[in-house]
């Protein structure tokens, strides 16, 4: 132990004269450990709804999806390229187009994705989306006279008036016929409802059988997408990167990230803001650290003049201040990160805060630790609680040691 620390140590423990620069130093260290307890939890509820979220759209969207027309003879090799692709664990193909749904009175635009359910759980997990109904009713042909069958989103039922059983129909606004343009439609029957947890997807999806909907939208039995699902999805850039140079022009690669690079950038934005407020806690708390120190210059004024009479230099004096700091820094920072992780396990374990089912499609809040966030939140803490402790150690360290014995 060196006679800094030790003289440090002794001061923070020692009884103070006045009440005041106890309560300075009990202000201290609470005010770091709150704001680091506060920025712990709160990073760790805002990683769990990025996560969520990031599920939900990886889920119905898969790693990476491949936009382009694929003739019938032309989709078993189209096939064949997509499962070379290192680190590809699946791949499924998919027709997908826009048109409106009318029901009674009511009209709504949809997206319209055909697909095989046996091959659409390789890439995404839709398959535990299901509301009601049966993805296998997207593989039977139905009964004579019967409409296909189609699967909605829940929020696109609702929009639309429909339940399970409802016939609706599917109207593709541009055709092409011996007249010129004219509207296309086609009956389908409502077999079920799918919410995904994701509301771009719930409001605008509508899932059909992979035949129907490459008829509809006139492929003639060929597919225009497909999806791709990686081992590690970190190299889900890099996968784009190839099937772009190798598909060519009139094929459009597009990963999870790329078509949601808006709504990832504002998650990221908040994330980053909100940690900069959060951070103004602790830059306070740092301001009482820089008090409490000017309070112990003044009140051991005699003491640094006893040193500095002894033969201990300026930079002696400095470290004992710094030390000092360091230790009420030290203190609030280990308080603090085990109260965020004591409240964000509890938040994560136990329902305290309730959400609404309807609106968030989950019922507690969601909550993930990350390691890296706890350690910049504390190597940052620790950074301004250090910077406001270098005034008040240069001030004890230019006093005269005569005016210190004479005055202190």
């Amino acid at each position: 132990m060196s006679p800094e620390f030790f003289i440090a140590f002794r001061y923070l423990k020692a009884k103070r004269k006045g009440l005041f620069s106890m309560v300075t130093t009990v202000i201290g260290v609470s005010g770091v450990a709150l704001g680091v307890a506060a920025l712990i939890v709160t990073l760790s509820i805002m990683n769990g709804f990025q996560s969520d979220i990031k599920k939900k759209i990886i889920d119905a969207q898969a790693h990476i999806n491949v936009y382009g027309p694929v003739r019938p003879e032309g989709v078993p090799a189209f096939r064949t390229m997509l499962a070379r692709q290192p680190s590809a664990a699946g791949s499924s193909l998919f027709v997908m187009g826009q048109g409106i749904l009318t029901f009674d009175d009511r009209s709504m635009g949809a997206v319209v994705k055909g697909l095989d359910p046996d091959e659409e759980t390789r890439t995404g997990n839709l398959k535990g989306a299901l509301v009601s109904g049966s993805w296998d009713d997207l593989k039977a042909p139905g009964a004579a006279g019967t409409p296909p069958a189609m699967l909605l989103g829940e929020e696109l039922a609702k929009n639309l008036g429909v339940w399970k059983g409802d016939e609706i129909v599917l109207i593709s606004p541009r055709s092409a016929s011996a007249v010129g343009l004219m509207p296309k439609m086609k009956k389908f029957r409502v077999a079920g409802l799918v919410r995904t947890g994701y509301f771009e997807f719930d409001n605008t999806m509508a899932y059909c059988g992979l035949g129907p909907a490459s008829d509809f939208f006139g492929l003639g039995g060929g597919v225009n997408g497909a999806a791709i699902r990686l081992d590690d999805i970190n190299r889900a850039q890099e996968v784009a990167g190839l099937l772009k140079k190798e598909l060519g022009f009139g094929y459009s690669v597009r990963t999870y990230a790329d078509m949601n690079r808006t709504l990832f950038a504002a998650l990221k934005l908040e994330k980053f803001v909100m940690s900069m407020v959060l951070a103004l806690i602790i830059l306070v708390a740092t301001f009482n650290i820089a008090s409490n120190l000017l309070m112990m210059s003044v009140e051991k004024l005699r003491d640094i003049g006893v040193l500095r009479s002894m033969g201990a230099g300026p930079g002696f004096i400095r470290r004992i201040f710094f030390w000092e700091g360091n230790l009420i820094a030290l203190s609030g920072i280990t308080l603090g990160v085990l109260l965020g992780l004591g409240v964000s396990v509890f938040i994560a374990v136990y329902p305290v805060i309730e959400l609404p089912s309807d609106i968030y499609y989950i019922t507690r809040v969601p909550v993930e630790i990350k390691l890296r966030d706890i350690a910049a939140t504390a190597a940052v803490s620790y950074l301004l609680c250090m910077l406001s402790t270098i005034y008040p150690a240069l001030r004890a360290s230019r006093v005269s040691p005569v005016d210190a014995i004479r005055y202190g």
